[in-house]
């Protein structure tokens, strides 16, 4: 099974140096913040919240019991070129969507002093490929960016 990748740029209307803080430095307490009825809470379980931990994340109540558990890998983390990337290694991601891998990368490029391009980027394997399945496993990144940037503007 070979692996397949989609990619999509949006621009967001906050300065870099916020937004990585946000997305790379405080993940573990921002996600809840900005998507409390998905992700519950982060839990650090491996590491020290850097390159190469492992996060658990409880997610909502809207997952079956069994299913309310996902845990991600933090496979890049760049300060000076500010870029991200997690690696789901069990969980509904993976599960809900037939997906056997899942990684998900960031990379912000200043713009302006209040403008950020962020690239995104999915690498995935699945065994039953959609003709939307790329779109399916990029979308929760640009949710995620879209209420990292509302989330930003308000703090």
């Amino acid at each position: 099974m070979a692996a397949k990748e989609k990619k999509d740029k949006k621009t967001v209307g906050v300065g870099v140096e916020a937004l990585w803080r946000a997305m790379a430095k405080d993940t573990v307490t921002v996600i809840p913040k900005i998507m409390p009825s998905i992700v519950r809470s982060i839990e650090v379980i491996e590491g020290d919240g850097g390159l190469g931990s492992v996060l658990l994340l409880n997610l909502g109540d809207h997952h079956v019991e069994s299913k309310r558990k996902q845990t991600e890998k933090i496979v890049e983390l760049d300060d000076s070129e500010y870029r991200f990337a997690l690696k789901v290694l069990e969980g509904p991601a993976l599960t809900l969507r037939n997906f056997s891998a899942l990684t998900t990368s960031f990379q912000l490029s200043k713009i302006g002093e209040q403008e950020t391009l962020v690239d995104m980027k999915v690498v995935y394997e699945t065994e039953k490929e959609e003709a939307n399945t790329g779109d399916i496993a990029l979308q929760p990144a640009i949710s995620y960016i879209q209420f990292l940037e509302k989330y930003v503007l308000e703090s």
